[in-house]
């Protein structure tokens, strides 16, 4: 199982699941990262949180922690 957080910048993946419970699972759906969903990785902080993408044309930041609990091709 390859997580968001693991896609190096520069790198494109395709979620295939998302992992977690309740208003957090909700909260990155409602960003926009829903299975099937192409996600292109930007940059990620020099400590590795948090994370920028891009998503459905417009650029996100998420935490690692989230970005951890998206599963990935």
């Amino acid at each position: 199982m390859k997580t968001l957080k693991e896609v190096v910048p520069g790198q494109r993946a395709k979620v295939v699941r998302l992992h977690g419970e309740g208003a957090v699972k909700r909260r990155i759906m409602d960003m926009g990262i829903t299975k099937g969903v192409e996600v292109s990785v930007r940059k990620v902080a020099p400590l590795g949180d948090p994370i920028e993408l891009t998503v459905r044309g417009y650029e996100l930041s998420i935490r690692g922690e989230d970005a951890a609990a998206i599963e990935v091709i």
